[in-house]
């Protein structure tokens, strides 16, 4: 008897609104990366951060969606304080950080989609990338190269794209599911 409803197989959007589901995996202030487990029905833990390092926002992912790296899409969600592991949060998407992961001489499309908390107040004035400040946008960028150097791994940044790339990314994604 499964304990979970598999998260991957909800709906990714409200077709009525065009609002996002993501599902968080792990909350902003971790240092613990939680993922889920299609095989047992449950989110891990996957691997901890070094001490001072901490995911700077919510982190998950989006429903019946399949990226290059084989995982649902990623998504970093904004919001005024942390949800917690397997929450669901209606979001509005706003961007995508693009980005390029080499393990060894493998390389991957690892996208990061940026998505907006549709209950919050700190970022509310958020619709579009734009709104963000640049210093902000290069701040996340740059978790993302650190993290994946921790792992041996490079991380090539592609730059930062709006929501309408981010919404082909989605399709495509979808389409692969």
């Amino acid at each position: 008897m499964k304990s979970l409803v598999d998260p991957t197989k909800l709906k990714p959007v409200d077709k009525k609104d065009g609002i996002f589901q993501v599902i968080v995996e792990t909350p902003k202030g971790s240092r613990n990366k939680f993922a889920f487990d299609p095989d047992q029905g449950i989110f891990a833990l996957k691997k901890v951060l070094p001490a001072g390092m901490v995911f700077p926002y919510d982190f998950g992912f989006l429903p019946q969606t399949i990226a290059d790296d084989g995982d649902p899409i990623d998504v970093l969600l904004l919001m005024d304080e942390p949800a917690f592991t397997g929450c669901a949060v209606r979001a509005v998407l706003i961007g995508v950080i693009e980005g390029e992961q080499a393990d060894g001489k493998k390389k991957v499309r690892n996208d990061r989609l940026l998505a907006v908390a549709e209950a919050n107040h700190m970022y509310s004035n958020i619709r579009k990338l734009a709104d963000l400040p640049k210093k902000f946008l290069d701040e996340l960028q740059d978790f993302f190269v650190n993290y994946h150097n921790l792992e041996g791994k490079k991380y090539k940044l592609l730059g930062c794209k709006g929501a309408d790339k981010a919404l082909d990314l989605i399709k495509k994604a979808r389409k692969a599911s």
